[in-house]
């Protein structure tokens, strides 16, 4: 494809309000959206505030709304679009606006700080080292794969549109987090009822929207959300764990 003029609309605004802007800039083969983004800001916009690090897919930084859909902008052909569409880039919907293009995503890292960390037993192996199998070791290294995008956050339509929801929910990301914690084998703690009271896992209705939008594939809801459901349901609503953990509490 020969070098072309590219029409994009991009909000501009901050937490005070703002609307769209038209541009058009000059693209080439083989760029994507956040090139396109570098272009405007070098060559008409340079105040245009847009949050970006490793250009490769792998930090999350440059997340962003593109045609309706939240994508990283550094992943996202100019390809996938005809060279006479116009490509509308907006802010995270779910999460407050600093300036254009850039949100404040902290609410996710105040949620992450609330999850209990990775507490290992002792080494179980008559070597002095732990011991894990490789079925194990596959299953929590698939939540390992997350990039904190928040893509998933703001589609989780839980946060997305009741903005009342954030204090008693945590959304997939966290949902994920808490998922790699609870399957590691070597763990010692019990998150399921802090999954319940303090992450909110019973508001998920697991319409997978946040599965759709992951870049690293994770399977967020089959892997993740529903396998920590049933295992917040058995230690509930289990006649058997539930007489089990009384009697558990009472010795103590």
């Amino acid at each position: 494809m020969a070098a072309y003029d590219l029409s994009l609309r991009v909000w501009r605004g901050d937490a005070d309000g703002g609307d769209l802007h038209d541009y058009t800039v000059g693209v080439e083969e083989g760029m994507v959206v956040l090139d396109a983004l570098h272009r405007l800001q070098q060559t008409q916009t340079p105040d245009l505030a847009v949050r970006w690090n490793c250009k490769a897919g792998k930090c999350g930084s440059c997340s962003a709304e593109v045609n309706g859909r939240p994508r990283l902008m550094c992943m996202t052909r100019l390809n996938l679009f005809a060279p006479t569409d116009t490509i509308t880039v907006t802010p995270l919907r779910t999460f407050p606006v600093i300036r254009d293009l850039v949100t404040d995503v902290s609410y996710n890292y105040e949620k992450a700080a609330q999850v209990p960390a990775f507490a290992p037993g002792p080494p179980t192996g008559d070597d002095g080292h732990h011991r894990m199998k490789q079925q194990d070791v596959d299953r929590v290294q698939e939540f390992r794969r997350c990039i904190e995008c928040f893509l998933c956050q703001t589609v989780c339509h839980v946060i997305r549109d009741h903005e009342e929801n954030k204090p008693v929910f945590a959304g997939p990301r966290l949902m994920i987090r808490y998922a790699e914690l609870e399957m590691h084998p070597l763990d010692t703690r019990d998150r399921r009822e802090l999954l319940r009271e303090q992450a909110g896992i019973d508001y998920c209705n697991i319409t997978k929207c946040c599965t759709e939008v992951c870049p690293e594939s994770i399977r967020i809801t089959d892997n993740g959300i529903i396998p920590l459901k049933e295992r917040v349901v058995d230690s509930s609503y289990d006649p058997l764990v539930w007489l089990g953990n009384r009697i558990l509490r009472r010795h103590r």
